[in-house]
């Protein structure tokens, strides 16, 4: 099998990276095909985990001409197992660069699995980070957005993993991934599972939206036709939903010098972002009417017909997905063999941020390893 366009051994062998220096975020692009790469430096201060940070590499997406961005870090090892190659999908707010990419003191969630021997790739999907914006994105930017509906549903989405599933297939030449998905990502990635059952060893389903049986979570205004097709996110509304997880009366559980770093980092996510006041990333509106949708009693995917191994992983102050929400996923996931529901102590729904992050490490690797089966 092989990738459009090129041959990822030779674009592999081409490429050659660019380290930050001086201060100034130098990027190297390097077109070959239908196939961008695109080699993202890190600071000194990340320099202790590798020399480099991940490579990106940009491949086509859905719906076409749109590129999507693939962050990627090889084992430690550089011996790539076929059964340890695992594919990241970030939530509805802010791209893998700032999630499972982004490094804590030096250390990120990708650097933990790839020192554990894994091949580790992490996506944006189109409209976030290093991958392409909607048209409709680039034709506003400043206003509500088009009445076109909400970009980047589930459905969508669920066909950006399926490129990069292919792709990485391809590339390091493995018949099935595992991934990792957060939030409302465990939607697209859910359905992408019961599509594609033989394409996904493992299925890691990190604070899931589930089904609830409650009333539509927003109601449309009265004089629009269609939901917006994008939103802004500011850094005051992600604090206040970061901090406000934890219980009254509880300490923080993110430390406050890692969010005024993460910050920052999170604007410039969004080459558009400081063109508003206040500062905000934008983002399509696609996952958020996926919950409503969900919470509203309509599955963007039948878990039922997941098959493979699955597991289910939350924080203990997890308002997303509560115990009523994990057990109802349990129960639902009728045809998973092996699955689990693990709850870790003081960690909200943004856990990968926060203190408990190395407990969600440990669970993860070791549901991935997969050695619990005869």
């Amino acid at each position: 099998m092989k990738c459009r366009g090129a041959d990822a051994r030779t674009l592999a062998g081409m490429a050659k990276r660019e380290q930050r220096t001086g201060g100034v975020d130098r990027r190297s692009f390097l077109k070959h095909g239908s196939i961008t790469w695109v080699f993202a430096p890190v600071s000194a201060a990340s320099a202790s985990t590798s020399a480099a940070g991940p490579e990106v590499v940009r491949i086509e997406g859905y719906p076409p001409p749109l590129e999507i961005a693939l962050h990627h870090l090889a084992p430690a090892d550089g011996r790539v197992d076929p059964g340890k190659v695992v594919l990241f999908v970030h939530g509805a707010t802010f791209p893998s660069a700032l999630a499972v990419a982004y490094r804590f003191d030096g250390h990120s969630w990708m650097d933990d699995l790839s020192g554990a021997g894994f091949d580790v790739w992490a996506l944006d999907f189109a409209g976030y980070g290093e991958s392409d914006r909607y048209p409709e994105m680039r034709e506003g930017g400043t206003a509500r957005g088009p009445l076109t509906g909400p970009l980047g549903r589930a459905d969508i989405c669920s066909r950006q993993i399926a490129e990069a599933v292919r792709f990485i297939s391809a590339r390091q030449r493995v018949r099935a991934v595992s991934i990792v998905a957060h939030s409302w990502g465990t939607l697209p990635a859910g359905l992408y599972a019961t599509q594609h059952a033989a394409s996904v060893n493992r299925l890691v389903l990190f604070g899931p939206v589930t089904r609830r049986e409650l009333p539509a979570a927003s109601e449309k205004p009265k004089d629009a036709a269609l939901p917006p097709a994008y939103s802004f996110v500011t850094i005051q509304r992600q604090r206040d939903r970061f901090f406000g997880y934890v219980p009254a009366g509880e300490a923080p559980v993110m430390e406050a010098r890692h969010f005024d770093a993460w910050a920052p980092a999170y604007l410039a996510s969004d080459p558009t972002s400081r063109m508003r006041v206040p500062p905000s990333v934008q983002v399509p509106s696609g996952p958020s009417s996926d919950v409503d949708a969900a919470w509203s009693g309509v599955m963007a995917y039948e878990p039922s017909r997941v098959t493979c191994p699955t597991l289910i992983i939350r924080g203990e102050w997890d308002s997303v997905t509560t115990n009523a929400d994990a057990h109802w996923l349990y129960e639902a996931l009728s045809a998973c063999e092996l699955k689990r529901d693990v709850v870790i102590s003081r960690g909200t729904h943004v856990m990968h941020l926060e203190r408990s992050r190395y407990q969600l490490y440990r669970e993860t690797q070791l549901f991935l390893e997969g050695r619990d089966s005869g």
